[in-house]
């Protein structure tokens, strides 16, 4: 292991670095940024929380620092995509934490905000652009965003970016972008169409992969309960009773049905907001800002914060419905365990998701620990063996939880958020 001074980082960026409080590089960071340094074309892949923002923030910020001149009007020197208005948010705050002191500018344009203000940020110019594809589009059409002088192209959360239908808008974005230029595509998941996608836009990429595509944080502790879907409220609130001060995240699949849950938990007294896409660019804010403060302690959401959230004092993540999509399970639990830190993540499983559940485990090669229920038959594999991590103890029955660490013994070792002085 190495200190980040002995990089080679500009200095103003190790001097940032130091105000943050970081000492050392995380695998990840570790890995990329050498060869980003140099410029070469990189495909990260690690598990969410794992320090990815600097592993491209770093490199980018130097490279930029180490070339003279000002942007002009509405020019962009360095372009990094994401695919939800809170991912751009989060990056956005990183990079000016790495920026602060120095004469590099960062913007940020997403959906839900005014775009004249936006139009009026970018006539200036800019160094670095955090944008999602749809809102930048709309500038490029506006002719309020000039993307010929990018030399340096972030993909983050690409996989993402592809399940939402983004891989259109990145065919029209990429012809406007300038060349030569180094690219830095950054991912949790390798399904095949990204395979496709650094093909299609990296020149001779370092692949840099610090864990199994498919594989959760090592210090999420996992567990599963089988239930009916009527039952469901009731066993969330005691899960939520048995911590009342640590910060819970709560998915739920669509947003008629995070809301409704947000305001019955509200209406039984537990401290709850929601977002989704329903609510405005301001609500989601706010709310976001209140659980990191604590003065909210639950926060319902749907997928579209699944990639935006870094908050490392999450505690809890519950899937109160399971994704359709088993990739998002990865995301959705790596939300917690953020930082070096320890969380759990507990699911709720309904007869009718025990498909989606088989999905999940496929992907993660492994089977969730059972905390509370029977497994049904159709979660098992084709074979009617169990998948391999399943270490259930001898002699216990069906439905029992699978390991010392989960179910309601475990309550004495859940992780909790410590109260501020």
């Amino acid at each position: 292991m190495f200190d980040f001074d002995m990089l080679g980082l500009a200095p103003a960026l190790t001097a940032a670095i130091g105000r943050a409080g970081h000492t050392q590089p995380t695998p990840i960071q570790g890995r990329a940024i050498p060869p980003a340094m140099e410029g070469r074309d990189i495909l990260g892949l690690a598990q969410t929380g794992t320090g990815k923002t600097l592993a491209f923030g770093l490199p980018l910020v130097h490279h930029l620092l180490e070339a003279p001149g000002k942007p002009a009007p509405k020019s962009v020197k360095a372009l990094v995509l994401a695919p939800t208005r809170e991912l751009v948010n989060q990056i956005a705050e990183e990079l000016r934490k790495l920026t602060d002191k120095t004469r590099i500018r960062v913007v940020t344009v997403v959906g839900g905000q005014s775009i004249g203000k936006q139009i009026e940020l970018l006539s200036r110019g800019t160094d670095i652009l955090v944008a999602t594809p749809g809102r930048l589009i709309d500038l490029m059409d506006r002719g309020s965003v000039d993307l010929g002088t990018v030399r340096h192209l972030v993909l983050d959360e690409a996989d993402q970016m592809l399940d939402l239908g983004f891989i259109h808008a990145l065919r029209k974005i990429a012809p406007r972008l300038g060349t030569p230029r180094q690219t830095m595509l950054f991912s949790a998941t390798m399904p095949k169409q990204m395979e496709e996608l650094s093909r299609a836009y990296l020149a001779d990429p370092v692949r840099v992969q610090v864990a199994p595509p498919g594989k959760a944080a090592d210090k999420v502790t996992q567990s599963i309960h089988f239930l009916d879907k009527g039952r469901k409220p009731e066993r969330l609130r005691e899960i939520l009773s048995r911590d009342l001060d640590a910060l819970t995240l709560v998915f739920a699949r669509t947003k008629h049905g995070a809301e409704k849950l947000m305001k019955g938990l509200v209406a039984d007294g537990f401290n709850a907001a929601s977002i989704h896409g329903n609510k405005s660019q301001g609500q989601r804010d706010r709310a976001i800002k209140a659980f990191r403060d604590g003065t909210v302690t639950v926060l319902v959401a749907t997928d579209v914060a699944a990639r935006g959230i870094d908050i490392p004092g999450v505690a809890y993540v519950v899937n109160y419905e399971l994704p359709d999509v088993a990739d998002n399970y990865i995301h959705r639990i790596g939300r917690t365990a953020r930082a070096g830190r320890e969380g759990e993540a507990i699911a709720l499983c309904a007869p009718e998701e025990a498909d989606l559940l088989t999905q999940i485990e496929k992907l993660m090669k492994l089977e969730i620990p059972v905390a509370g229920g029977t497994r049904p038959s159709t979660a098992r594999t084709e074979q009617g063996q169990r998948r391999p991590g399943a270490q259930r103890r001898q002699g216990a029955k069906p439905g029992a939880p699978a390991n010392a660490n989960t179910g309601p013994a475990a309550k004495s070792r859940r992780p909790r958020r410590r109260r501020s002085a």
